[in-house]
């Protein structure tokens, strides 16, 4: 028996549907983009029993709050005290931190560099401390006529997702008129520590550096190094990050530097929480790819 030329356009026709149905199924799925590595860099200015908006007791949960709405993979802060850090990771426990006075011993009310990573993100492989002096191996040691002893703390890290790999550098300059060849010194020291390490693995360096865009320090910097927040191609919040709970940045104190990534973003975070400024500088957060 014959088959109708109908039918055999309708056998045809879902002969056709079925294999482009399979051939939709086979296609190659484009892998996901890789997650932002998210890096703060926060003067979170030292905690003090006084009144008025820098009352640690008054501006910590605000302060927590921050860190916690910004999610940020690894955190470089100045001024740390000791009870600070613990409070901070006593509220956010998915955060170790680690750090050393920077007069040269552990006392718990001596200002710290503390570096936070996220746990569950990031593992510490290697860390140390070095000081901005003739004599960075002293611990507490002061040179260029500073008022008190200035440090870095870095630390080697590796993300957990794929393996990779980035230094973490982070320090707080001087800050008076008369320190300017001290941060001079302080940026070319911290360079020579910067070049020697392997040329493959992103370094990012953040701080309080305690002076403008365009003076010697930054100037220094850039010969290795670039400003976030000159080439990320989005970035939001005001310009400065020093305000002293003005509301009122003016000048851009607050730099995260980085050589071997790419900024995805940039942000300075002048966010109140219910009313309340965390801290007298703003928080950098930089989203690098």
């Amino acid at each position: 028996m014959r088959t109708e030329p109908c039918a055999r356009l309708r056998h045809w026709w879902i002969a056709a549907c079925l294999l482009l149905a399979m051939l939709s199924g086979c296609r190659t799925l484009e892998p996901a983009p890789a997650p932002a590595l998210r890096v703060m860099s926060f003067n979170v200015l030292v905690a003090r029993d006084i009144e008025g908006p820098a009352r640690w007791s008054g501006r910590r949960d605000a302060l927590v709050q921050v860190i916690a709405d910004a999610d940020p993979d690894l955190i470089g802060t100045q001024e740390l005290l000791r009870e600070q850090g613990e409070f901070i990771t006593a509220r956010l426990p998915q955060y170790a931190w680690f750090g050393h006075g920077r007069r040269g011993d552990s006392a718990d009310d001596d200002e710290h560099m503390g570096v936070f990573y996220h746990r569950e993100r990031m593992r510490l492989i290697d860390s140390g401390h070095f000081w901005l002096s003739d004599t960075p191996d002293v611990p507490g040691s002061i040179s260029w006529g500073t008022k008190y002893p200035r440090m870095v703390t870095w630390g080697l890290f590796e993300r957990i997702a794929d393996g990779r790999r980035l230094y973490l550098f982070d320090t707080h300059m001087p800050y008076r008129d008369e320190d300017a060849g001290a941060r001079e010194r302080s940026a070319a020291l911290i360079l020579r520590h910067i070049a020697g390490l392997p040329a493959d693995v992103p370094v990012v360096l953040v701080g309080d550096f305690n002076d403008s865009p365009g003076n010697p320090p930054h100037q220094a910097l850039a010969a290795m190094l670039e400003d976030a927040w000159e080439r990320a191609p989005v970035r939001s919040g005001p310009e400065g990050t020093g305000h002293w709970f003005s509301g009122q940045a003016e000048r851009r104190l607050d730099w995260v530097l980085y050589r071997g990534l790419r900024p995805r973003s940039v942000r300075h975070i002048d966010d109140a929480i219910d009313g309340v400024l965390p801290s007298d500088h703003y928080p950098v957060l930089v989203e690098f790819d």
